[in-house]
């Protein structure tokens, strides 16, 4: 392994420079918006009522219990609360530190493993993934799992690859076990002893020499796992004991312990794909870090036919966790997202010399001048045409600010990538690191406030609140999250994923004991021919559904719409 030196003020400079960039990358639009449908709305609101009833080991969604997944990320998500006390920035947070957290763990890898100036570019790589900043910059929890797999492979390869080192092998284990209780699927990161196993018997070299007798150590690793796991589902399963006469808690600890783990993965029940499906994502989703495969691949076999360890773990893991996704029916692109810091950094020895290539360098032009070429047409085309899409896009996305400033937003990201091209064009490394900067940034700091009123639902509910009087009430029926949330004044539900017939009767019950001061918030399928919308207010139309609201005046007496099912909003 390399021996690590005291860095030169050009290496803390470099570093300093990468910091600060990512930061850039990472951070803008912070704070100026509020949480987006599908997945954000819904762990916001469970956040949010963590803080104010107190309950942290068993999230709500409105009176429901949530138990689609464990509340790591909506621990931290109210814990951030509590620090800065704005949920604009607070919900935020975890993803963003997650992010920085995985480029700083990867620089040091590389570092270690290397030099200074392989782990500066380990970590620019990873910034260079169009998919890792995208979900970087959602508070939803798979940047927290990918922190945690990466810190777990960190720990592990100091001690693999750098060590014997055990307490840091015991600390990637536990890391480990805390991506279980966020996600389920923490326990990859443990299949690096899988390549370093191999290694270690071929005597490949790099890999770290461990003390004959030393089982037991290994197996304390299994128990940093179990007790990483254990400071959340022990607390539970005590807690739902407790609660052992209400049957809501017994189903809670069913689903998240059996049905959304083991069963999601053996028998899943949507986003069925064929044995393939990540191939392309790993092209396209991966891009710019993806324009390197072709000399990455060939480097990284002479790497394995030089018994290289440095690359065998990383690269053997990255492959077992491939397999791992692609033997499931269900598959998500983000699923495979751990994969991407340990990609940049076996990719990272190799790219100042890859950077020189011409093979490269074309490649790099070519992705500019199509990427900018692509926001330049469609931006001009709709600002010059009116096609009839942009209209159509504006309604379902209940936008009704100035449409041509989306249009805008395109132009300039794709003139961007083309000036950058012609100024860095003897270093087009930089126009594409440039160009990136300049995505994220015009997302962050002009998509956000642009799109947000009408992406949040914040304006719909806006002329709720418009509506009701200080003293009112009011109820919602067949409602998401962003709604709740967004309400920003106490709310009556009768469940979430109830069927919507029922929520309607027993909102209508609920409504006729104060008819003077009492409203309901619904989506229109749900109040089928129950309700005259005429004497009805038609709020507006957001997150593509059109919302009502009335009193008991506009309810038709005896009436009860078709049965139906509140399905989970699954994206947008």
């Amino acid at each position: 392994m390399h021996a690590i030196t005291h860095a030169t003020p050009q290496e803390r400079r470099r570093f300093w420079l990468m910091l600060l960039f990512a930061i850039l990358m990472l951070g803008l639009g912070i704070g100026l918006r509020n949480p987006w449908p599908s997945d954000e709305p819904r762990f916001t609101l469970a956040a949010k009522q963590m803080v104010e009833n107190g309950d942290w080991l068993f999230p709500h969604r409105g009176v429901e219990l949530y138990a689609d997944k464990p509340p790591m990320l909506m621990w931290l998500e109210a814990a951030s609360f509590e620090l800065v006390r704005n949920w604009r920035i607070a919900f935020m947070l975890p993803s963003f530190l997650s992010a920085l957290g995985c480029l700083l763990l990867v620089y040091d890898l590389g570092r270690r493993l290397w030099d200074r100036k392989v782990g500066t570019y380990a970590a620019i790589a990873t910034l260079m993934c169009i998919q890792f900043v995208f979900q970087a910059k959602r508070a939803q929890i798979d940047p927290l799992v990918v922190f945690w797999i990466t810190a777990a492979n960190w720990g592990l390869l100091r001690h693999l690859l750098c060590g014997p080192n055990w307490r840091m092998y015991w600390f990637g284990c536990f890391c480990a076990g805390l991506g279980v209780i966020t996600k389920g699927v923490g326990f990859l990161a443990l299949f690096m002893l899988l390549p370093y196993l191999w290694a270690a018997v071929r005597r490949w070299d790099g890999v770290a020499k461990m003390a004959p007798g030393a089982w037991w150590r290994w197996l304390l690793g299994l128990a940093a796992t179990l007790a990483a796991i254990g400071l959340w589902l022990l607390p539970m399963l005590l807690a739902a004991r407790m609660h052992a006469d209400n049957p809501r808690y017994a189903a809670y600890v069913n689903n998240i312990l059996f049905h959304q783990t083991a069963g999601r993965y053996a028998h899943a029940w949507h986003h069925i794909h064929s044995a393939f499906y990540y191939l392309p994502i790993m092209l396209y989703n991966w891009l710019p870090l993806s324009l390197t495969y072709p000399g990455s691949v060939v480097r990284w076999w002479q790497a394995l036919k030089a018994k290289d360890a440095r690359i065998l773990l990383p690269l053997g893991w990255i492959v077992l966790v491939l397999l791992f996704f692609s033997a499931s029916a269900g598959k998500r692109d983000v699923y495979v997202l751990p994969i991407v810091p340990m990609l940049a950094l076996i990719t990272a020895p190799y790219l100042e010399a890859m950077l020189s290539t011409r093979w490269l360098r074309a490649l790099c032009i070519a992705f500019l001048l199509i990427v900018g070429g692509a926001m330049l047409g469609l931006g001009g085309y709709a600002l010059l045409a009116h096609p009839a899409f942009t209209a159509r896009l504006a309604y379902e996305r209940g936008f009704d600010g100035p449409v041509g400033s989306l249009w805008w937003m395109c132009i300039v990201i794709g003139a961007a990538q083309w000036l950058l091209l012609a100024w860095f064009r003897r270093r087009v490394h930089l126009a594409v690191a440039g160009g990136m900067l300049v995505l994220w940034a015009v997302w962050g700091l002009w998509a956000y406030p642009l799109l947000n009123g009408s992406s949040s639902a914040a304006d719909l509910m806006a002329n709720v609140r418009a509506h009701l009087a200080p003293q009112d009430e009011i109820a919602l029926v067949d409602w998401k999250e962003q709604n709740m949330l967004m309400l920003d004044r106490p709310a009556v539900d009768f469940g979430f994923s109830a069927a919507t017939s029922d929520q309607f009767a027993q909102a209508v019950q609920w409504q006729a004991a104060a008819p003077a001061t009492r409203w309901i918030f619904a989506e229109a399928p749900s109040m089928g021919r129950c309700v005259e919308r005429s004497k009805a207010i038609n709020i507006g139309h957001a997150n593509r559904r059109d919302w009502w609201l009335f009193k008991a005046d506009a309810v038709v007496p005896g009436c009860t719409p078709p049965p139906a099912s509140t399905d989970e909003d699954t994206g947008e």
